[in-house]
């Protein structure tokens, strides 16, 4: 039994999906009231802010998909042993590599990082891109109009699709050989945010245009739904130049034998949410 924590969210539900794939039974951790799990999952209710919530999930749980950033991951950790858990595949970032780590975004999944290699499981850590699904943000501005303002439009990443995460998130808790691992995770190739919504426009068929947000702009859009330290972390990431993601990596195609997905795949696949 697998159990999945964020099970709803970009990468989860991929876990999730990839896992009743593979033929493992999954246990999907959701919050009260949430709903939506693909036919086969097993519906889990708890909270990762409450480790003590998630007793009952964990019982009989032999593989954790874990999310980084909870206050108290050495607790849950322990009672995941305690269990009987014996692998976790953790969900890191990028962040957590960049050349400087004075944020709290790279503390936050550094911390996590660290409480896992310390549990006493077999663990397994995901470092990836920023995700394809992020053009998901894009969405309310296509309901208006054609135009996209969006921020740090000069910086080029190689997005990663949320499902190639999951594929080797799963073959991490059901395969061999991947214990005691750091994965940085990388899309096929790089692109800024213009030739993603160049190519989402393509696929809807509109002539889709971007324009690039002023530091000025993009901070106080920021600043309305997210602490001041945060936005500052993203300003040191993208306009300091301290996070690098632009480069190819081969772990997707060399851990799951398949080559990573492409930008204009995962289009095809969720242009529906778009429309």
């Amino acid at each position: 039994m697998i159990l999945v924590t964020g099970a709803t969210g970009n990468v989860g539900e991929q876990v999730v999906a990839a896992a009743l794939a593979a033929g493992a039974p999954v246990r999907a951790l959701v919050r009260e009231g949430s709903s939506g799990l693909p036919a086969g999952a097993e519906r889990a209710v708890g909270d990762l802010n409450q480790p003590d919530s998630l007793t009952g999930a964990l019982a009989g749980a032999g593989g954790l998909f874990l999310m980084s950033g909870y206050p108290d991951a050495p607790r849950l950790l322990a009672l995941a042993r305690q269990a009987g858990v014996e692998r976790v595949a953790l969900l890191s970032g990028g962040a957590a590599a960049a050349a400087r780590v004075d944020n709290p975004i790279s503390q936050y999944m550094l911390g996590t990082e660290q409480a896992v290699r310390d549990s006493g499981l077999t663990w397994t850590i995901l470092r990836p891109y920023e995700f394809m699904s992020n053009a998901l943000r894009w969405t309310g501005q296509l309901s208006k109009s054609d135009v996209v303002r969006a921020p740090f439009a000069s910086i080029p990443v190689a997005v990663i699709d949320p499902r190639d995460i999951a594929a080797v998130a799963v073959a991490a808790l059901l395969g061999e050989g991947h214990g005691g691992q750091t994965y940085r995770l990388s899309g096929p190739g790089q692109l800024l945010p213009a030739q993603r919504l160049e190519i989402l426009g393509t696929a809807l068929g509109r002539s889709l245009r971007l324009i690039p947000q002023t530091d000025e702009e993009a901070r106080q859009e920021m600043l309305a739904s997210m602490p001041a330290e945060y936005v500052d972390a993203f300003f040191q990431f993208y306009s300091g130049g301290t996070l690098d993601e632009t480069t190819v990596l081969p772990a997707v195609a060399e851990i799951t034998g398949r080559p990573a997905g492409t930008f204009q795949q995962w289009v095809a696949a969720h242009a529906g949410r778009f429309r």
